[in-house]
């Protein structure tokens, strides 16, 4: 198998961890309108349910850090994919609201793990000049798991059997399989092979993946690397020596904004949203979420496309600008959503998806490239766990806050009404996270490396030389 052929089949695999994790924080998004009303639940209830799998993935990425620069990266994504697996079937087969919660938490473990153990992976394995495209796939295939879930979501809804969230569930078990059975055919991390010592078997996927002749280079810049850091220790204290401190800025900054500008609002009450918007029932809200779905999917390729020929910080500050703009203006419809009509209902939705075109060719997928570049080898696993962490704490308070925010920023008289009950106004919110949409840009310009082209090894020789990030090159 040519070596061009191999690094994509290794890629697109990995990256299937990817497509559960897109699948199962997606397809509680169609789920909640059934199973609220089977269970009985109010709105913060939904947000418990929600947030639980948040929690998970919380738990999940501060304690595998340590054991994924221990025990390999393939191992703990074989592990995850295990974890998926039971994680579905105990949804689907929850016989009570505290049984789902719980199975929420088990499976948010495996989206934690996944969420930085498959881009680490793939960097590692990857040649600089395609790195960018291929660590890219795992947020393509987070898309490619979203729209599966919207469109299973579609497929078993049904108004009149409010027990239909079940199988939409189940249906995880299917991906999960092709993890598990596709990484027990894939290598191991050259990287991490030759950090533990076992350099034959490192140059043997080296020279798999990129050619005999680039094997050797390879080979010696790592062990050079490795050589430097050799004094250095691999634990948390490494990470606070100065010389890392702007990878740590950059690693928990970037993925602040990337929860902070309100995405997961969107991809996980997609349907509220758009039954606020003016939607008639559950089904047809779930249509306009599989168009939220096909818009990720599609400008999520146009940035895997881009992201090495137009280079990181021009995508950045594109899509960061574009999410502005989209949300300033998404804010103004819903305040003027009662004069505005059945105009306002698709203005919204139009709105929607240009935000989240924006998102999806900039801080969506550079989040997770720029996690998994920034770190040294020594200490790769525990920065990207460090950057995992924070994504799904700000997630999970960007989740559990939204309605609240939702009712606190709602000006009288701008109330929306659904079957009886006061919904508040989105349009305070939406406008909150343009403010933080914003400071992002601003943020963006000190801190967001341009990556393109450079290899790990020249990163981390630039932090050791205490060059500041915008000047990386």
């Amino acid at each position: 198998m040519m070596k061009n052929t191999i690094i994509y089949v290794i890629a697109v695999i990995a990256a299937t961890g990817g497509l559960l994790f897109g699948f199962d924080t997606g397809v509680i998004s169609g789920a909640i309108p059934f199973f609220q009303k089977d269970f009985g639940l109010d709105n913060s209830m939904v947000e418990l349910v929600t947030s639980a799998g948040l929690v998970g993935a919380i738990l999940g990425a501060l304690f595998c850090g340590k054991i994924t620069d221990i025990l390999g990266r393939k191992v703990v994504i074989l592990a995850s994919a295990v974890i998926f697996t039971i994680g579905a079937l105990w949804s689907g087969f929850a016989p009570s609201i505290e049984q789902l919660i719980i199975a929420r938490l088990f499976l948010g473990i495996a989206i934690g793990v996944s969420s930085f153990a498959v881009p680490l992976y793939i960097a590692e394995i990857s040649p600089a000049n395609k790195r960018g495209s291929l660590v890219s796939m795992f947020q393509l295939m987070i898309t490619i798991g979203v729209l599966a879930s919207y469109l299973s979501d579609l497929m078993f809804a049904d108004e009149g059997d409010m027990s239909c969230w079940r199988p939409m569930f189940y249906i995880g078990v299917v991906p999960a399989l092709i993890l598990l059975i596709g990484m027990a055919f894939m290598p191991e991390s050259p990287r991490w092979l030759i950090s533990r010592g076992r350099d034959e078997e490192g140059k043997s996927v080296l020279a798999r993946i990129e050619g005999n002749e680039a094997m050797e280079d390879s080979y010696k810049t790592i062990k050079n690397e490795l050589i430097k850091s050799e004094k250095d220790k691999s634990g948390i204290k490494e990470l606070m020596k100065p010389w890392l401190r702007n990878a740590v800025i950059i690693g928990v900054g970037i993925m602040f904004f990337q929860q902070f500008v309100g995405i997961n609002t969107v991809i996980y009450y997609s349907p509220k949203i758009f039954l606020m918007a003016g939607f008639d029932g559950a089904v047809s809200a779930i249509w306009a979420a599989v168009g939220v779905g096909v818009v990720n999917l599609l400008f999520t390729i146009v940035s895997v496309y881009f992201v090495d020929r137009l280079g990181r910080r021009k995508l950045y500050f594109t899509g960061l600008t574009g999410i502005f703009v989209s949300l300033l203006l998404l804010g103004i419809c819903f305040t003027h959503f009662s004069y505005l009509g059945e105009m306002g209902k698709w203005l919204s939705i139009i709105l929607v998806f240009v935000y989240v075109a924006f998102y999806a060719i900039s801080i969506g997928p550079l989040g997770w490239l720029i996690i998994s570049e920034v770190f040294p080898q020594k200490v790769r696993g525990l920065g990207s766990s460090l950057g995992s962490l924070s994504v799904w704490v700000f997630n999970t308070v960007v989740t559990f806050t939204f309605f609240k925010i939702v009712k606190a920023f709602t000006v009288e008289g701008t109330e929306i009404y659904l079957d009886g009950e006061n919904l508040g106004n989105p349009a305070g919110a939406f406008w909150f996270y343009a403010i933080v949409a914003l400071a992002a840009i601003i943020w963006g310009y000190f801190y967001v490396p341009e990556t393109k082209g450079v290899t790990l090894e020249k990163i981390e020789e630039y932090w050791r030389k205490g060059g500041k990030p915008r000047h990386l090159r």
